[in-house]
């Protein structure tokens, strides 16, 4: 995996929304493993460095979330990269708040973003599925997901997953996705049911 990929929308409105966890990881990652500055280019911010002893290039998508493949698409082509290098972040509201599934493939569950990326290189590519939590009826998913995160989610779940996510990330990379995963629950246990 050589382009990892955080989705969300670009601007200070979004920042804080569930729909960019994966802004906040790609952030994160950045942070953590001493990235490149953010450059504007490909129709996103694209930063890069050494992870898990592999150069990575590390992007931000700034087309706003259902325009995502754009970016990705262009980034890919240009690097010659194959549909199984790249590894998206993403918000999944079909996942319990603080649980996290990664997989090569799939479907993109009513997710904008992932269709525009499936347009444009294919459904062959590994996502990292960082359970939000449903808001219970379909109605309530647009207004939820561009919703801010609470400041009792940052520090109850959502920021333990995302600094859990960066720190086991390396596994991932390395080819162990049931390891990445194991180890993620081992480092930030998702809150019960009753807590949530």
């Amino acid at each position: 995996m050589r382009l990892l990929v955080g989705l969300g929308n670009p601007g200070s409105r979004y920042a804080k929304n569930r729909h960019n966890i994966g802004f906040v990881t790609a952030d994160a990652i950045a942070r953590r493993y001493g990235f490149s500055p953010f450059k504007s280019r490909f129709k996103g911010a694209l930063a890069e460095g050494l992870l898990a002893g592999e150069k990575r290039l590390l992007l931000k998508p700034q087309t706003y979330m259902n325009d995502s493949g754009e970016s990705v698409g262009a980034v890919a082509r240009f690097f010659k990269l194959a549909s199984e290098e790249v590894l998206v972040f993403h918000d999944e509201i079909d996942l319990r708040p603080g649980k996290v599934r990664a997989k090569l493939g799939g479907g993109n569950a009513g997710h904008n973003g992932l269709r525009s990326i499936d347009a444009e290189i294919g459904p062959l590519y590994w996502r990292v599925r960082l359970g939000i939590g449903h808001p219970g009826l379909k109605e309530l998913v647009y207004p939820y997901v561009l919703q801010d995160f609470s400041r009792a989610e940052i520090e109850t779940w959502a920021g333990p997953l995302i600094d859990a996510v960066v720190e086991a990330l390396p596994l991932l990379l390395k080819g162990a996705p049931d390891a990445f995963m194991s180890e993620v629950a081992r480092l930030s246990p998702p809150p019960s049911e009753e807590d949530e």
